[in-house]
This record gives C-alpha cells, structure tokens and sequence, in this order.
C-alpha cells in the first residue's frame, strides 16, 4: 500500500489551487471540469482539494479550516524559509508564527491560507550527529 493523496475541503477549489502556485510554486496537476476537485503535483503524494459544496451532496459536513485551533498542518520544505515565507505572504496568506529556529536545529514558520489551513515552512530535520 502507498500513500497516494491528501484531500482538504475548501470553498473554492480553482482560487485554492491558484493561490499554492503564487505562494509556493506548485503546478496543478488535476483539475475536475466541474470545479469541485484538483490535485496539485507535490511528488509522489498529491495535495488535493474538494469542494465543500461537493462534500455536502455526498452527505457529509464538512468543518471549516481554523489555523488557531487546527487539527492537521500541511509542511513544505525548503532550504530558505525566510524567502518562502515572504513568498508566500505575498501571495496572500496569514502570518501564524514567524520564522524561529527550533532547538532540534530546524527552522520553521507557519502561515495560514486563505482558507484559514495551517501551513508550516520548514528546512529539512537535520541528521543525528
């Protein structure tokens, strides 16, 4: 088994996608004719989105992102964090917590986007020893 996708529900799927490509250069790879479903290309695990229009015809109710009292994160890696954050707060997102260095020795900083998803920025966990 692999893990092949993520899907986060938003409100709108096309601005969604639009806003990851100014904010941290990722293409889409996918993107339903209906508007309800894309997919962009993060290697070999897609980073997904669903309408939350769609989520409620197929029954479910869906919560709305909040980046105060979230229950997941989505992570980029990057050896600049300073740079991605400027990028991506350009672009439109929400400054959550500004870049810091971790005791563990990795730089990280979260934003929100639009949507209100937690975002972390983040250079690679560095090797033991």
């Amino acid at each position: 088994m692999i893990f092949r996708y993520t899907i986060l529900y938003v409100d709108d799927v096309k601005t969604t996608l639009d806003f990851y490509r100014r904010a941290f250069g990722l293409e889409t790879g996918f993107m339903d004719e209906s508007g309800d479903y894309g997919e962009l290309k993060t290697g070999d695990t897609k980073l997904s989105f669903s309408s939350t229009a769609l989520m409620k015809r197929l029954g479910k109710s869906p919560a709305a992102a909040d980046p105060k009292r979230p229950v997941f994160e989505v992570a980029f890696e990057t050896s600049d964090v300073d740079a991605a954050l400027k990028r991506a707060m350009d672009a439109g997102a929400t400054l959550v917590m500004p870049t810091a260095k971790q005791h563990w020795g990795q730089t990280i900083a979260y934003v929100s986007d639009p949507n209100g998803i937690l975002v972390e920025i983040c250079t690679s966990v560095p090797s033991p020893g």
